[in-house]
């Protein structure tokens, strides 16, 4: 077959042919050479039609057919073809559009304008176009404390300042405070040292949780040893776990629990201890877990306020049952000693896993600081555990009666808020038994 390209290529030798009938086998799907990108360029809007050897190079189903030239002979001073305007009938299969030379923009009917929808891309009528904080008008909130709140009051709510950086991270706590919680989340307070407040943190953290959050809240004194947790609320009943277990095959609901707890002004409930030291002693780890088991079926939160030994009977079925632990620890070098020591145990009695779930509060007991440097004594069980919080010295909490948070200090409620949303934290990465 006889073709413009072999007429060309007359007067040259047998072997300057032979890579010319190379490009014209029937193994290669580019039958024709192209020339160099840089003189002729197939536009984005033309579409290759079938090969047609007697034609030269291919023309475009909407434009005349361009000047054939015979191969190799095309001027190189031609300028490149002007982008035309985009043809709507695209057939099926198309070419693909080359990518522009360096240094060469795209050509304008190719770049979609601000605000137009992309091809493959959803449009911009979707779901979140009617939420509501895209249609309504958001207002500012109103300051809660400090000098905003008084000019705020002062010109009878027409100047709002708006919040607070305070405002806004006591507005963050809360609501990681109230992250969802799924089936009941079993904390353990800890601590191998008595005199450290652990019984006084169990309280205001079970105080925090119950006051913010919608949900039931108790926490449950297994301390052998006459434990304290009753005495930081008001009691209104004598009844205590030994009575619970006594009636459990009765209790069906929760008006039946209730009878059995006292609640206070937080409506943090309270499941007493026996307060007879040879009774509560008989508290074993089957009598802990009946009364878990039973309690997870009306509570969202249960918190144990443990006793001070590690090797007590009961204490087994604490840590089984345990989602996550609180290790009290006071800013002293022998209480930070005894709370590490906690630890220690519980990695080597195969309670590693909860020990990385675990929360350290330091404590201060004292109302004057001490020399210890608590910034290292946090870098130490920041190694440990999950985080590591601070509880300062508060009046209201060494009085040891009744715990009221509304009598708390501002910076004590703070960081009692912080210590409430660290543990909640855990809410969502664990399976809960």
């Amino acid at each position: 077959m006889t073709g413009p390209s072999e007429e060309a290529a007359t007067g040259q030798s047998d072997q300057a042919q032979e890579p010319a009938a190379e490009l014209f086998s029937e193994e290669r799907t580019d039958s024709t050479p192209h020339p160099n990108s840089d003189a002729f360029e197939v536009q984005p809007t033309q579409v290759v039609a079938s090969p047609n050897p007697n034609s030269g190079p291919y023309a475009t189903p909407q434009a005349p057919a361009q000047p054939a030239y015979p191969a190799g002979q095309y001027d190189q001073n031609l300028p490149p073809l002007q982008p035309q305007q985009p043809y709507t009938g695209y057939p099926q299969q198309q070419a693909a559009p080359p990518q522009p030379a360096a240094g060469q923009q795209q050509p304008g009917p190719q770049q979609a304008g601000p605000g137009l929808p992309q091809p493959g891309r959803p449009g911009p009528n979707g779901p979140d176009d009617l939420a509501t904080a895209h249609l309504v008008k958001q207002a500012k909130r109103t300051p809660q404390s400090g000098w905003r709140k008084a000019l705020y009051l002062g010109t009878g709510k027409l100047v709002n300042p708006g919040e607070s950086p305070a405002d806004r991270r006591r507005r963050e706590l809360i609501a990681r405070v109230n992250q969802p919680l799924r089936g009941c989340y079993k904390i353990a307070m800890l601590s191998l040292k008595g005199g450290v407040g652990k019984t006084t943190t169990t309280t205001t953290l079970g105080s925090t949780f119950a006051s913010l959050r919608g949900d039931r809240v108790v926490a449950v004194d297994a301390n052998p040893d006459r434990g304290t947790l009753s005495q930081k609320i008001a009691i209104e009943t004598t009844a205590t776990v030994r009575h619970l277990l006594r009636d459990a095959g009765k209790i069906t609901r929760y008006s039946d629990v209730r009878s059995y707890t006292s609640q206070g002004s937080s409506r943090l409930e309270i499941l007493a201890s026996e307060q007879d030291p040879a009774v509560s002693e008989a508290f074993s780890e089957d009598d802990y877990r009946r009364t878990v088991n039973l309690l997870e079926h009306f509570y969202n939160i249960v918190l144990t306020d443990c006793g001070t030994g590690l090797m007590h009977s009961a204490m087994k079925g604490v840590l089984d049952a345990a989602d996550a632990l609180v290790v009290v620890s006071s800013g002293s070098v022998d209480g930070a000693r005894s709370a590490s020591a906690t630890l220690d145990w519980l990695e080597a009695h195969g309670y590693g896993d909860l020990v990385k779930r675990s929360v350290v509060v330091i404590n201060s007991v004292r109302p004057k600081g001490s020399s210890v440097d608590l910034d290292k004594l946090s870098a130490h069980f920041g190694a440990k555990v999950r985080a590591v919080c601070r509880v300062p010295f508060d009046p209201h909490l060494e009085e040891g009666a009744e715990i009221e948070l509304e009598r708390l200090a501002g910076g004590t409620r703070l960081s009692l808020l912080e210590l409430a949303a660290t543990v909640a934290d855990g809410f969502g990465g664990q399976q809960y038994r």
